[in-house]
């Protein structure tokens, strides 16, 4: 009997997950994966500042699917098969134990991505998958009057395999997807998503690196809005609130020249109203302290000082000379500042990008195309796309697991 032949191309996080399960699923398999720069798991080694955010301590499947601006529904089934109560058993069982940190995120104990790539590599040699780097899949055609295809890599070499899966991630230069569009396939365009805002304003000037934990942000004129941590920096505004709304945006702010009104409430949950009743409480209580220094929300005191002066407030101020009509235009401006949106940066610890393989082409009890048999996808090769938090590793964990096991079961 022949000895199946399985291709794998990429490297990251998904391409290792299949590679890893077909192997051990069908050890008379031939299992090779390719990884056409000199770096394997490079996401891995940079995710979550060097410490590598696994996955994420939310464990409903739609719960967790609802964490997905692309390809949530697609992923409620196949995360009910593998999920991140499996990935964590999953790493523990290789001697590699995570914990949960407040907002949710897990992370090796050891806070180290090392920890997470070691791990990967000795269960691919274990399991005999044969690992090359430096040598990228460049294309791949089906062969005629048989199953399986033939394998063309960028060093020049040709191989025949049964399965083929494509697991290169989801950017513009993406060789999956240029592969799955010759072998029929439609794309999403690929464009970024997880990225921050550039903000050229004199009310953020100078105070990088501070932030407020609880914000309320929309971008004007859309539906987008969200809340959480807000991030000052040099160039603008960053933060987990941040990089949400420009993942569940993605498309409209591309669409948009990333150029967009951001509207701000510092002082969430707090509206105009119940704003100007704390500034009056203050101003009856403190009537001789400043404006600018006597602060009832709570913000970091850089900031109001400069919300405060930006509402038109000198900076002696007191209180007590504070009219109505004052405090109700600071109010305004505390819970619906606006700002203009320049541009955008990716966030450093995150790049991703929503687009890829069209998901109703692809069949989620496999990860096997409705197109091409033999031709599997996992992780960001798909128009899939997670919030920051460890989602995007979570669902290139599942897809790679369900692919790897088909590929074994096929």
């Amino acid at each position: 009997m022949t000895r199946p032949r399985i291709v794998i191309a990429g490297g990251g996080a998904a391409g290792f997950f299949a590679a890893i399960t077909c192997a051990e699923a069908k050890p008379a398999a031939s299992v090779a994966l390719y990884e056409a720069t000199a770096h394997l798991l490079a996401k891995v080694r940079i995710s979550g500042g060097g410490r590598c955010n696994v996955t994420h301590a939310c464990f409903e499947p739609r719960e967790l699917a609802d964490r997905y601006p692309r390809g949530g529904p697609e992923l409620i089934g196949p995360l009910h098969r593998w999920g991140p109560r499996d990935t964590v058993a999953w790493f523990e069982a290789r001697g590699v134990a995570l914990k949960t940190e407040a907002d949710g995120r897990m992370f090796p104990v050891t806070d180290d991505s090392a920890t997470i790539i070691s791990c990967l590599v000795r269960a691919a040699a274990e399991a005999g998958v044969q690992v090359t780097t430096r040598c990228g899949v460049r294309n791949a055609e089906r062969n005629a009057g048989r199953r399986g295809f033939s394998v063309s890599f960028t060093h020049g070499a040709i191989a025949e395999c049964d399965r083929l899966l494509l697991a290169t991630g989801g950017g513009r230069d993406s060789a999956g997807l240029a592969i799955a569009r010759r072998l029929g396939h439609a794309i999403e365009p690929p464009v970024p998503s997880l990225f921050t805002f550039h903000i050229d304003d004199p009310r953020l000037t100078g105070l990088e690196g501070l932030s407020v934990s609880q914000v309320a942000i929309a971008l004007a004129g859309t539906r987008l809005a969200e809340r959480g941590p807000v991030l000052i920096t040099h160039w603008g505004l960053s933060g987990p609130a941040i990089l949400k709304l420009s993942a569940w945006g993605a498309r409209e702010l591309h669409a948009a020249g990333y150029r967009a009104i951001l509207v701000i409430n510092w002082v969430e949950p707090n509206t105009p109203e119940a704003a100007f009743e704390k500034m009056a409480a203050a101003r009856t209580a403190h009537p001789r302290r400043q404006v600018s220094t006597e602060n009832p929300f709570g913000l970091p005191a850089r900031l109001w000082e400069r919300l405060v002066g930006a509402a038109g407030f000198a900076p002696d101020a007191l209180w007590g000379s504070a009219s109505n009509a004052a405090l109700h235009a600071l109010a305004v401006d505390l819970t619906a500042s606006r700002f203009i949106v320049k541009g955008k940066s990716l966030n450093k610890e995150e790049f991703v990008t929503c687009g890829g393989v069209r998901l109703r082409e692809v069949e989620f009890k496999t990860m096997e195309s409705r197109l091409c048999p033999g031709l599997h996808f996992a992780g960001e090769v798909l128009d899939i796309d997670g919030l920051t938090g460890g989602f995007n590793f979570q669902s290139a964990w599942t897809t790679g697991r369900i692919a790897g096991l088909a590929m074994a079961a096929g």
